[in-house]
């Protein structure tokens, strides 16, 4: 089934960070920022390389000082993904990250502040084909502009501050240039990325500053990022998460996913919420498939549900899918039964049987399968659950007369 964005996105321009496009007609990308000292090449690495597993397209390393210039220059060829060095005041180590390969620079405009300080990075980066990302924040704003809008952070003055930093890259004729203006306010946010969006065309890097720690830095993020890139705004995205940065890879390839913006990496693992009927603990054997699945790269929908009576018809949409019943589990592709497997053995059935679709195929799947012995077996635990069960296993009937009687 083809899911269709709620609107176009929004042309913008394609600027390439290593060899990785941003803007134009590329997908739309997804970024994270790694918490160990550059300085520690290995341990950087390694992040860096469990960030691209969890769905990262561009990781950023902080380049605050001579020693983290050097690791750069070490972890660049090594990593399976462009590098982004993110540079805070001194812009001697933005020509020094430069010196070291990386891929792409991010500027704030409220620490670099000298206009020659500003056209020095800009024409190194324009020798270099390097693209630089303007990285406003709210919380880091010029004090002119925050004393010009009165003493507050406003939408307006986030843009204007982007504005005035590509006016001093449109001095020296650079213009590999994406743009964020963040807050950690989402109406905020959001009104910014509005406002910017109509007076640039210059790709737009989303995301919700200092968000905070799981859950709710998650629902932050993404109340932001998702109501814009549901508006066609936005080119790439990070989730700013105060947690190992690897939930931030991981939410944002899910975010692109679930709303179709990019093609499915991972398994989608959905599952019914569980009620009077399930067979199973569903949230332990949902967490256990979750745990098997991992990072293995199968794009399919895979369902756990709690009961044979409702699962398969409940999920036949998923590719593949399991409901329990009568101490079994009931495999089923595209909604048709194809396997019956002991109930302790369900997690690791719906692994092997992805597995397989993913390599051979669903009508291949349904071929290896006995479909009509499957089905009357899944009619057999379906009927006995209901002669156990009755048909309203929740009580839903006795509840509704309750009500009426009041």
């Amino acid at each position: 089934m083809e899911i269709v964005p709620v609107a176009e996105r929004r042309k913008t321009r394609k600027i390439n960070v290593g060899r990785v496009a941003v803007g134009g007609d590329a997908p739309i990308t997804v970024q994270s920022m790694t918490t160990t000292k550059t300085a520690d090449v290995e341990g950087t690495l390694q992040q860096i390389y469990a960030l691209a597993a969890a769905g990262a397209d561009i990781v950023r390393c902080t380049c605050n000082e001579i020693e983290a210039a050097e690791g750069l220059a070490q972890i660049v060829p090594r990593s399976p993904v462009p590098i982004v060095a993110d540079i805070h005041h001194q812009y001697k180590m933005a020509l020094a990250a430069l010196d070291a390969g990386v891929d792409c620079l991010r500027l704030n405009p409220g620490n670099i502040r000298k206009p020659d300080h500003i056209k020095a990075v800009a024409e190194a980066c324009g020798e270099r084909g390097v693209p630089i990302r303007i990285g406003v924040n709210g919380g880091s704003l010029h004090p002119d502009l925050y004393e010009k809008y009165g003493g507050t952070v406003t939408a307006a003055a986030m843009v204007e501050s982007a504005q005035q930093e590509l006016a001093f890259f449109d001095d020296v004729g650079f213009d590999q240039v994406k743009i964020s203006v963040k807050a950690s306010s989402v109406p905020l946010m959001i009104e910014a990325y509005r406002e910017l969006s109509k007076v640039t065309d210059h790709p737009l890097h989303l995301g919700v500053t200092e968000a905070g720690p799981l859950p709710n830095g998650l629902i932050k993020s993404t109340a932001g990022i998702a109501t814009l890139l549901a508006e066609g705004i936005g080119d790439t995205i990070r989730y700013s998460l105060t947690a190992d940065p690897v939930h931030e890879a991981r939410a944002g390839r899910a975010l692109l996913e679930s709303m179709g913006l990019r093609e499915r990496k991972n398994v989608d693992l959905i599952a019914c919420p569980s009620c009077g009927r399930a067979e199973i603990d569903v949230y332990d054997v949902a967490n256990k498939a979750l745990e098997a699945f991992g990072e293995r790269e199968i794009p399919l929908q895979v369902a756990v549900m709690g009961c044979v009576v409702n699962g398969p018809g409940e999920a036949r949409d998923a590719d593949l899918g399991i409901a329990a019943g009568n101490k079994r589990g009931h495999l089923f592709v595209k909604g048709q039964n194809v396997a019956v497997v002991p109930e302790d053995e369900m997690v690791e059935a719906l692994v092997e049987w992805a597995e397989f679709m993913h390599e051979h195929g669903v009508e291949a799947a349904l071929a290896r399968a006995d479909t009509v012995k499957a089905a009357r077996e899944a009619e057999r635990d379906r009927n006995l659950l209901l002669e156990s069960q009755g048909d309203d296993a929740n009580n839903t009937e006795a509840k509704i007369d309750l009500i009426r009687k009041r």
